[in-house]
């Protein structure tokens, strides 16, 4: 799964760069408000508030905009009850799943938008179910080789309940089930291990292979839906080898 976990990697990177252009705060205000709408404005009590709390930290979102949709999702702005969660699937080139979240207030108009994106670049919707399950639902948490040795957050992970661990291009991935994730960051913070970026996410059970023209493609398709506003994520199962990666930069 080099080539997911690669990818995985890019969009850390590419998110910093997402974020100056203010692209980022849009999505993470919006993950915000939906957060606060379903638990709560208070992230001692609402977890997932906490975590995007701290995303929204991570790309130096100003904290006047993260009380701003807090208050949206709690109902004390308004526009916040505008916003809803939609997963889409479908398929893109060389016929790699995907799966793509979007928070939006015009369901309509984002469904049009992004059967638009994927049928310009040799993808198509699908119908609900029809990809979701090829992917697990997993809590990852990403920490750099060069700040924690795997072998010390191996032993801390495994005993507080991760399902796996594995290093690869610089990285350390921790993966558990979602209903661990809380716990475990608990304790790893504890043990002193301070994610990189921390998420509940989607895994490929199986992946798909792509050629140097495939892997152009996917990628070309997976940046233009990450562009567009509404797309919160998108998850593909797609793999692409080391050689083909360093050719594509």
């Amino acid at each position: 799964m080099s080539g997911h976990s690669k990818w995985h990697n890019i969009k850390l990177r590419k998110s910093k760069v997402d974020a100056q252009k203010g692209k980022m705060f849009t999505k993470v205000a919006r993950e915000i408000i939906i957060a606060a709408r379903e638990g709560g404005g208070d992230p001692a009590g609402n977890f997932r508030l906490r975590v995007v709390i701290e995303k929204a930290r991570s790309v130096n979102m100003p904290q006047e905009n993260i009380k701003r949709a807090i208050q949206k999702g709690t109902g004390d702005a308004k526009d916040g009850n505008a916003f809803e969660e939609i997963l889409y699937e479908g398929y893109g080139p060389a016929g790699v799943a995907l799966l793509i979240s979007v928070v939006t207030d015009n369901r309509n108009r984002t469904a049009a938008d992004v059967r638009n994106i994927l049928s310009r670049n040799g993808g198509s919707l699908g119908e609900s179910g029809c990809v979701l399950w090829m992917f697990d639902k997993k809590g990852i948490f990403t920490f750099s080789s060069e700040k924690v040795k795997e072998d010390d957050i191996f032993m801390v992970a495994t005993d507080a309940g991760a399902d796996d661990v594995n290093s690869e291009d610089g990285n350390i991935e921790v993966t558990c089930a979602p209903q661990d994730f809380q716990s475990l960051r608990e304790t790893l913070e504890k043990s002193g291990f301070i994610p990189e970026d921390s998420k509940i996410s989607m895994l490929p059970k199986t992946t798909v292979s792509l050629d140097e023209d495939g892997a152009k493609k996917v990628l070309k398709l997976i940046d233009l839906l990450e562009d567009y506003d509404d797309v919160q994520e998108v998850y593909s199962n797609f793999d692409i080898s080391d050689e083909i990666m360093e050719k594509l930069g």
